[in-house]
């Protein structure tokens, strides 16, 4: 049974991904329920349109993404297509609360498989 609009914590996530933390996996984010995710690689679009908690699906692998991510109070950055972020950009989401999961999975699969869980995305959010 599909609830849509429900709730999914964190662990429930990675585990349907087939993710794995590059920052550190502590209870309080595997417990952190999300109420939506947003999939994109224009940062100008998480600025515009992501709701409140959600979680990150992207491709684009650079600082700018935790940045927005902070910004936008975004608990989870999932990468996709195994993409592995910087150092630099590990240590600046530890220190800014932001876990960062990567993913084998495409954005269309991951977005594909959260929505069939009944999360979620932008535009369903709120209706």
């Amino acid at each position: 049974m599909r609830i849509y609009g429900g709730t999914m914590k964190v662990c429930n996530i990675k585990e349907m991904l087939e993710g794995r933390f590059v920052t550190e996996e502590t209870e309080e984010i595997l417990n952190h329920t999300v109420s939506a995710a947003y999939a994109t690689d224009l940062m100008s679009e998480v600025l515009a349109y992501t709701m409140e908690n959600a979680i990150l699906v992207t491709g684009l692998n650079n600082p700018q993404v935790v940045r927005t991510s902070e910004m936008m109070d975004i608990p989870v950055i999932v990468f996709v297509r195994a993409k592995e972020p910087s150092k630099q950009m590990v240590a600046l989401a530890q220190r800014s609360g932001i876990a960062i999961m990567i993913t084998n999975h495409s954005m269309f699969n991951c977005c594909g498989i959260l929505h069939e869980a009944g999360l979620l995305g932008g535009a369903e959010y709120g209706k």
